[in-house]
């Protein structure tokens, strides 16, 4: 326990964290200030495990119940380290690992078609019957907005739907590819509400079914579709392309070809609105348990990654939004509805499982909260003259017709 203690010395200076090994030997650390926190050590071997490699072995050793939380959750003990560190790698042998993985991340991000859709399946293709679990009712997956801080999940998702439609700038009848279509709530929201065309390519089987099943339930199928297809693959041309959640699956070997294909994908006259994760304190790596357990062969972007690639495949930055802190209250909703789903997932899946789920959720609202991590929304376009040259017409609801009230898809 003593190199633990010693390495988790280094990072908890503000707080109270209490390790207790097998044996109820305890060390405390911090500043004494706040509610105590306990970690207990349930086998002779975590300890060193952590040690050598915490960003990967401490979210094992809790999905398999070789540590134990008291005096709070997880996600307390998670915001205790996030609060610590703030965005640095560490200090140490931490700050080593992190930069070999960096060294690594081109091999670990080749993300060729095939093994785009494997990487693809092992997080999308889980049942939908999880997602139902802690998603709003439209089975948004990706960042809401929240225009105050009273507005439930649902609303704010629905914020977020009006806010890139308004982006778009769209006009009834206009051609829109969505890239990473999802369960089709934003395809079907632009149909719907501004009466667009739309195109969904998406390589997750579970949300190809579901996507389709709901646009012929809502009677737009005649409008709206969707394909199991690599956006690499597609051929036709689009005044919109739309893309929320899904830059993060690229990797940063494949920005260039992404970029160029939007560009070949768009009129002359085109627009495109890329929905991204993004971090503000630059160019990094993928934690190894995230990589290992939920996104494999993810990659979180700087700005400085991303527009090298844009200006390559000669469009044009029209507008850049940064949305701080929406990220961390849409992960904290949905652990809080995850959790109080617990019995519900165990029965999908296993215990383990709800353990991996509600780590992944926690860890990533402290990096939302904590440690750099931002959402952008990115809008581009071909030629100069392509929207309006200030940006009133993003005012959301412009050109929306009322909506009726969502009901659970699945």
């Amino acid at each position: 326990m003593r190199l633990l203690a010693s390495l988790l010395g280094l990072i908890v200076k503000i707080g109270r964290l209490k390790l207790v090994d097998r044996n109820g030997r305890e060390c405390d650390l911090g500043d004494g200030t706040g509610a105590p926190l306990i970690l207990r050590l349930n086998d002779k071997r975590v300890a060193l495990e952590i040690a050598w490699n915490p960003n990967l072995k401490f979210g094992e050793a809790y999905m398999d119940g070789r540590i134990a939380i008291e005096g709070g959750t997880i996600a307390d003990v998670l915001e205790l380290f996030a609060r610590n560190m703030g965005t640095g790698a560490g200090s140490g042998h931490m700050e080593w690992l992190t930069k070999a993985r960096y060294l690594a991340r081109r091999l670990m991000q080749r993300n060729g078609i095939t093994r785009s859709r494997k990487n693809v399946a092992t997080h999308y293709d889980l049942s939908g019957a999880l997602y139902d679990l802690f998603l709003d009712a439209d089975k948004q997956y990706s960042c809401a907005f929240y225009e105050k801080p009273t507005d439930s999940l649902e609303t704010a998702q629905e914020n977020k739907k009006r806010r890139i439609a308004a982006k778009l700038n769209l006009k009834p009848g206009q051609r829109v590819l969505d890239i990473g279509s999802g369960w089709g709530g934003m395809a079907l929201h632009l149909a719907e509400a501004v009466d667009a065309d739309v195109t969904g390519v998406t390589l997750s089987q579970e949300q190809l079914k579901i996507a389709n099943d709901r646009a012929a339930e809502a009677r737009v199928d005649e409008r709206v579709r969707f394909r199991l297809e690599d956006y690499r693959h597609v051929e036709q041309k689009f005044d919109r392309v739309v893309s929320v959640g899904m830059f993060e699956h690229v990797g940063v070997n494949n920005y260039e070809t992404y970029f160029k294909k939007v560009a070949s994908l768009l009129e002359d006259d085109g627009v495109a609105l890329i929905h991204t994760i993004g971090r503000s304190d630059g160019p990094g790596v993928t934690n190894p348990w995230i990589t290992k357990y939920i996104f494999p062969g993810g990659y979180t972007p700087a700005l400085s990654e991303i527009l090298p690639a844009v200006e390559k495949a000669g469009l044009i930055v029209t507008d850049v939004e940064t949305l701080r802190l929406h990220y961390a209250l849409t992960l904290a909703d949905w652990r809080r509805r995850f959790v109080a789903n617990w019995e519900a997932a165990k029965n999908l899946y296993d215990e383990r499982f709800c353990r991996m789920w509600e780590f992944y959720l926690a860890g990533a609202e402290m990096g939302f909260r904590y440690q750099g991590l931002v959402v952008f929304q990115l809008q581009l376009a071909k030629c100069v003259d392509a929207l309006p040259i200030t940006r009133d017409y993003m005012m959301p609801a412009r050109g929306e017709r009322k909506r009726e009230p969502l009901r659970r898809v699945g």
